[in-house]
């Protein structure tokens, strides 16, 4: 079972897909957005979930303070799972929650996406391949807002996710089998910055 943890959706039960997603554990959740609020990260922020499965990431971004999520999820059956959260999400918080879902296959949204995106959870599935990993992130980096965090998920087996031009590394932490990897928008040339 898998809930929303705090806010003003808190304690909701969530609906998770039966095959092709891996829900991020309640403990992790808990760790994550502890460290997001403690950075004041969350209120007001525009929330971009990648591989969203059941949601549960955007959604608790939502709960907590965002003022709006983007929720990106291919699978049809998940998309449908996503969608009845996102509302019944936006029920519980009694307000025009902007929570928008997007079926539709990461990279697709990312070549159209303009953002800016100031939080982005990316947990894709654990076979994605490292090079799709880099890629989707390097078409990321135009659409996140100066100072914004990107956190990806994986298997604490998979390697460090390559990074492109544009992001840098700020942190990592790991969870027993899983592994967050924090990273910023690099700060632009001097050069740049004297457009």
């Amino acid at each position: 079972m898998t809930r929303i943890i705090a806010g003003r959706a808190g304690s909701l039960t969530l609906e998770v897909p039966d095959a092709g997603t891996r829900p991020t554990s309640d403990r992790v959740r808990e760790s994550l957005f502890g460290a997001l609020e403690s950075a004041d990260a969350l209120r007001g922020a525009a929330v971009l979930d990648l591989y969203a499965g059941s949601g549960a990431l955007g959604l608790e971004a939502v709960s907590r303070g965002a003022a709006r999520a983007e929720l990106v999820e291919k699978a049809p059956r998940a998309a449908s799972v996503v969608q009845r959260n996102a509302a019944r999400v936006a029920k519980a918080i009694g307000r025009d929650a902007a929570i928008e879902v997007h079926r539709s296959a990461v990279v697709t949204y990312l070549q159209a996406v303009r953002g800016p995106f100031d939080v982005v959870f990316v947990d894709p599935p654990y076979d994605l391949a490292e090079h799709d990993l880099a890629h989707n992130l390097e078409l990321l980096v135009r659409s996140l807002a100066p100072g914004a965090i990107v956190i990806v998920e994986r298997a604490s087996r998979s390697p460090e996710p390559a990074l492109p031009a544009g992001l840098v590394a700020d942190r990592s932490k790991r969870y027993g089998d899983t592994t967050l990897w924090w990273s910023r928008p690099a700060a632009p040339a001097a050069d740049d910055a004297d457009d």
